[in-house]
């Protein structure tokens, strides 16, 4: 199988707090997991849901991956991670033709 299931989606915002009470307010999704990760710049918070996960990503300067999204978007879907046993073979499949973008290298995830 090229993909597994959806392992997470990740969600761009500004108020990381804010963020967390909505879910848990209007979603009742609880924080699992919160960390910092400097190598991708930003603070991650892993909500659960069923067998996935929201991440809600904090950006830790404007200059960050997700901070440049949010300055260019706005808050909101981020990306979509998906579980694979094999990341090169999914990821021609997937990028070939004009398809999805990916990352240029398999990232660990933040949680």
């Amino acid at each position: 199988m090229l993909f597994g299931r959806i392992d997470h989606v990740g969600v761009a915002v500004d108020d990381l707090d804010a963020a967390i009470q909505l879910y848990a307010e209007r979603f009742d999704m609880r924080e699992q997991h919160r960390e910092t990760v400097e190598e991708q710049g930003v603070e991650a918070v892993l909500l659960e849901i069923g067998d996935g996960h929201v991440e809600l990503l904090r950006p830790l300067s404007e200059e960050t991956v997700v901070g440049r999204y949010l300055a260019k978007r706005g808050p909101g879907l981020h990306h979509v991670a998906y579980l694979t046993d094999d990341i090169d073979r999914s990821r021609g499949s997937a990028c070939g033709d004009g398809g999805w973008r990916f990352s240029t290298h398999a990232r660990p995830a933040a949680c």
